[in-house]
């Protein structure tokens, strides 16, 4: 049985939860950082389209299309990464006021929400795509892009957000059932202003002070 860096004991079980929470973290970094790459691609791309069109007499006339493919990209390949950091806006102005016996209930509660929302999405999406690999269809820009191609990686950052949901529900299931409400809390709860100053502190290369390491 392995432990913790505070000493304590930790089941099989959930240190191999542990083990691919960090796998996916790693994946969901490289993703999110394409994604941001994306972001980039697009903003050039437009401004490449409108100064072509302005001064050199032509242009992609793809801009809506491509730039609506990037975006959903984008989006898609953000989420995973978005809801390990606990990076996602949440309204939980009462969920905070209310005793951590009860918290952690609603954490499951709000993570088993999510995987079927994320479960239903990805399901859509895979569909999709395989319609569009079906019918060979295409978009109705000049470049007629087979639409397979960007649903696909639509596809796969929705499906990375349900695996990634369905991984951290069932540890949240595992510390309910062993009474580690705290755990549930630093796993899955709203970022603080305390977590946000102590990352901000790390970026500078700063070591945070011991009240926001505890």
């Amino acid at each position: 049985m392995a432990t913790s860096s505070g000493g304590e004991a930790v089941p099989p079980l959930l240190s191999l939860l542990r083990k691919a929470r960090n796998a996916l973290r790693t994946l969901a970094r490289a993703m999110n950082a394409a994604a941001g790459w994306m972001f980039f691609a697009c903003a050039a791309f437009i401004t490449f389209d409108v100064l072509a069109r302005n001064f050199l007499g032509f242009s992609s006339k793809s801009t809506t299309e491509v730039t609506g493919y990037m975006l959903a990209f984008g989006m898609a390949w953000g989420l995973a990464h978005t809801l390990l950091e606990r990076g996602h806006v949440r309204v939980d102005m009462l969920v905070n006021r209310m005793p951590l016996g009860i918290r952690q209930y609603l954490h499951a509660v709000a993570l088993l929400l999510l995987a079927v929302f994320a479960g239903y999405a990805t399901y859509g999406a895979i569909f999709l795509a395989k319609e569009s690999f079906d019918f060979g269809a295409t978009d109705m820009s000049a470049l007629r892009v087979p639409l397979v191609l960007p649903q696909s990686l639509w596809a796969f950052g929705l499906s990375m957000l349900f695996v990634t949901v369905l991984e951290l529900l069932t540890e949240t299931l595992v510390l309910l059932a062993m009474s580690r409400g705290e755990e549930i809390d630093r796993l899955v709860s709203s970022r603080t202003y305390e977590d946000a100053t102590a990352e901000a502190l790390q970026a500078v290369g700063e070591a945070p002070p011991a009240e926001l390491r505890a």
